[in-house]
């Protein structure tokens, strides 16, 4: 069974920085597709960024620029840089995986995935 854990998220004010992490464990394939989603209070889900285990990247319009998502696969942890942020990125923040790659216009297509984590809070203050 897969499982994720996120980590990293807390409050921060506008223009600043933060580093969220998912941890993965309980799965061996070498090849596998993982992503962030977003979720703000009152909106659907969002696709922010994913990435391929041969590291094909997609970045969601909204943070391109800003956010940027990386992996250590020794470590099995996947990483989202976020710079420049603002109030619209509040929200709570997904890891998602599966055990497949995903095309590219999938990566950040929340259908697309079939594990998730508990998720991990990012305020951002005017």
């Amino acid at each position: 069974q897969v499982q994720l854990v996120e980590s990293g998220g807390g409050s921060v004010q506008a223009g600043g920085s933060l580093r969220l992490s998912c941890s993965a464990s309980g799965y061996t394939s070498r090849y596998y597709c993982m992503a962030w989603f977003r979720q703000a209070p009152g909106k659907e889900r969002e696709g922010v960024a994913g990435l391929n285990s041969d590291g094909g990247v997609t970045i969601a319009d909204s943070v391109k620029g800003r956010f940027t998502i990386s992996q250590d696969n020794a470590n099995k942890t996947l990483y989202l840089q976020m710079t420049r942020l603002t109030p619209e990125d509040t929200a709570m923040y997904y890891c998602a995986a599966r055990v497949y790659m995903c095309i590219p216009q999938y990566r950040i297509v929340a259908r697309t995935f079939d594990y998730w984590g508990q998720g991990t809070q990012v305020t951002v203050s005017s």
